[in-house]
């Protein structure tokens, strides 16, 4: 890939300038524009590699891209413990807005992981996206929350990362090194799918389980598609791996240049 292809250019924008984003531009004049939504926590910083590869995957094709960090997170303003659910849907929507400005295309499609999915999801119809594409979404807001108060107390007693268990006390209101506010907590848990705003398509690299895990999220004309190997989520041996994923690049990219 050419060091133009490479490029992406940083900038604050929103209010008072507290976000931060990386734009990338096509080649030649973009013919879409693709906002690019983080999940959050651990999962923002595992998956930081392979979104900038497809940015720079999708620029490559035409597309104008924008990665961006929601307030409280990444290197725009503010600390973990201050992030919230109606902001991060906020912070979509601005970045929505600074990328049809940036590029000049209307067209805006969205893709997100795990929350950022979620998210894209839920701004969909106020931050005007055309399409989205989930990775792994969230749906079950109750199970994510459980999920994740379990790997923080096997982290809090991992003897292979702490000589001594680390006081319950030490560890509380955190999720994998990240502060969580109470009123995060209680926002992830009214979490549900909801179809007003469905995904054309949902990658899914998720062991199996008996129940239809996407039920209630995707409409009649959406597709879903199974990605090996599955993804280590939750694996608390492999926290500190990056996720990458070629075959969701070339998938992501495919799908958006076939007309969606």
């Amino acid at each position: 890939m050419s060091a133009r292809m490479d490029s992406d250019h940083p900038f604050f924008f929103g209010p008072g300038g507290e976000l931060f984003g990386l734009y990338h531009p096509a080649p030649s004049r973009a013919n879409k524009a693709a906002l690019l939504c983080p999940p959050l926590g651990q999962d923002q910083i595992r998956c930081h590699r392979l979104y900038r590869q497809l940015a720079n995957a999708l620029a490559a094709e035409g597309c104008a891209v924008l990665r961006f960090d929601y307030y409280g997170t990444g290197d725009s303003a503010g600390s973990s413990a201050e992030v919230d659910w109606d902001r991060c849907i906020a912070d979509t929507c601005a970045a929505a807005d600074e990328l049809r400005a940036r590029s000049g295309v209307e067209h805006v499609v969205a893709f997100g992981a795990r929350l950022g999915g979620s998210i894209a999801l839920a701004a969909t119809k106020r931050a005007r996206l055309a399409d989205v594409v989930v990775w792994d979404p969230v749906v079950d807001g109750c199970a994510y929350i459980q999920q994740l108060d379990a790997m923080q107390a096997a982290l809090r007693q991992d003897p292979h990362r702490f000589v001594a268990p680390r006081a319950v006390e030490g560890a509380a209101a955190q999720w994998l090194g990240f502060a969580i506010s109470q009123r995060l907590r209680h926002q992830l848990a009214d979490l549900r799918p909801d179809t007003a705003g469905s995904p054309s398509l949902v990658l899914d690299s998720l062991p199996p389980t008996p129940a239809h895990r996407w039920k209630g999220l995707i409409a009649a004309h959406a597709k879903v598609k199974e990605l090996h190997p599955f993804t280590p989520w939750d694996d608390l041996r492999r926290l500190e791996q990056a996720i990458l994923s070629h075959p969701l690049i070339q998938t992501v990219t495919s799908h958006w240049q076939g007309g969606h």
